[in-house]
């Protein structure tokens, strides 16, 4: 099993998101030999909004080879993130691929694995948590397909060219220590209920830290910077890096 997260393809610009689309779509040659199951934990695009008959324009290689594994046996499932989290039915009618909106948890081997893409879990951040209620409402989403694709998807794009992943350099995420929010989301969820394994994306750091004895936390990193995946053999989580 391989997931991955937070390519945030479209940013900072069309020739650099070309060029990581096409090593993301080089990635997924090299693993489908072994994969079993792929998981796209959010972020994927750093904009999506399905109207009803028309779809953000580019990024068609990576849906060429998400169509090729499905096609040939491959699951592919995909946790809508923050910045796709206005995908509908396209991906599920035409490349067979699920969209998870929330945390779920998977048992393979008597392994207990959590994934999701993490925005608005654990403590604080109540502005976020708010916001991304009223993007979620059927209003909200009503309201932006009113807007024709030529003007809504100008407005987004020009919403992420202020986003954080494509103004910040690497290593401009600074891991939080204690305060990682996600880390306390693991912690204070292992109280209540076992989990071997915790794989979220959105904090664009690569993580693996322990919650206790047999659980760990793994975050996936981003693709802008750091091409980081994570493997489970059956037994184990991994966290990997492509080049």
């Amino acid at each position: 099993m391989f997931f991955a997260s937070d390519f945030h393809l479209g940013v900072p610009d069309a020739t650099s998101s070309l060029l990581r689309e096409k090593r993301i779509v080089a990635w997924l040659e090299q693993v489908r030999s072994e994969a079993q199951i792929i998981f796209l934990v959010g972020d994927i695009f750093d904009f999506w909004f399905e109207y009803k008959h028309a779809i953000p324009k580019g990024h068609i290689r990576l849906q060429g080879k998400l169509a090729e594994l499905t096609d040939s046996g491959i699951p592919v499932i995909f946790f809508s993130g923050n910045h796709d989290m206005w995908m509908f039915d396209y991906f599920t009618e035409q490349l067979n691929i699920p969209i998870l909106r929330e945390p779920r948890l998977f048992t393979i081997n008597e392994k207990k694995i959590l994934v999701g893409h993490g925005d608005g879990l654990g403590p604080g951040d109540k502005t976020y948590k708010l916001l991304k209620k009223v993007f979620a409402s059927k209003l909200c989403q009503w309201l932006f397909a009113r807007i024709h694709p030529n003007l809504g998807i100008a407005i987004a794009n020009q919403w992420s060219r202020h986003s954080r992943i494509t103004n910040n350099a690497k290593g401009e995420d600074k891991f939080m220590g204690e305060d990682e929010w996600l880390l306390a989301y693991c912690r204070e969820t292992e109280q209540k209920e076992h989990h071997d394994f915790y794989i979220f994306g959105h904090r664009h750091l690569p993580l693996d830290i322990p919650i206790n004895g047999n659980s760990r936390y793994i975050n996936l990193g981003e693709w802008v910077h750091f091409n980081t995946y994570a493997c489970f053999d059956g037994q184990n989580v991994e966290l990997l890096t492509f080049s």
